[in-house]
């Protein structure tokens, strides 16, 4: 087995702040999972694109690169709603890694995804399969938030078996208690598996 650290990707984009808030709090599930998080984000790609944009985001979490990617152990994806679809930034990154699915580089890996939506029916539960998909076409095990976590028998607002979630409203209201519960329960489940499957690896 690799002593190297698990290292988990918490890739997001957000726009208002509700999304990284929530990528924060996976983050710190990852963390009292064992593992080390790595937050990354992605730049617009309109009216600004990447060529125009600075390479280095003026504050918050850097910019991700493929190498993240393959150097990660487990992956979390988070993304606002756009009519109950993932943002445009995310899915034009995610496009970009076919060549990591043809050398096969995150097969096999841990991921799950998250979401936060400006109403009630925003499409959370779609936005969420929105990003599974890509995942699954990576060959990466996917896994979501079950019922044994008390938080989604609670929540009258944000999460779901598929993932966290989060009803952020217009005015961008902060995580309620729960929502940010099921974040740090996905954190932590995605570093438990990831060190779980690490155990497996051949020397």
């Amino acid at each position: 087995m690799s002593t190297e650290t698990t290292r988990i990707l918490v890739l997001y984009y957000s726009v208002h702040g509700s999304t990284a808030a929530m990528a924060r709090q996976v983050a710190r599930g990852v963390e009292a999972g064992g593992a080390e998080a790595v937050l990354r984000t992605v730049p617009k790609v309109a009216p600004v694109t990447e060529v125009a944009a600075p390479g280095i985001p003026a504050d918050g979490a850097l910019y991700c690169t493929l190498d993240d990617l393959t150097s990660c152990h487990g992956l979390a994806l988070g993304s606002p709603t756009r009519f109950g679809n993932m943002a445009a930034p995310l899915k034009y990154f995610i496009d970009s890694t076919s060549g990591l699915w043809v050398e096969g580089a995150m097969e096999g890996k841990p991921a799950g995804v998250f979401t936060s939506t400006a109403s009630l029916h925003g499409g959370q539960e779609t936005t969420l399969l929105s990003m599974m998909l890509p995942l699954l076409h990576h060959g990466m095990v996917l896994l979501g938030l079950p019922y044994s976590e008390a938080g989604l028998h609670r929540t009258a607002h944000g999460g779901t078996p598929y993932g966290a979630s989060h009803h952020a409203g217009s005015d961008h209201a902060e995580l309620r208690a729960d929502e940010a519960e099921l974040c740090r329960a996905l954190g932590r489940r995605l570093a438990t598996l990831a060190q779980r499957l690490r155990k497996g690896e051949r020397a």
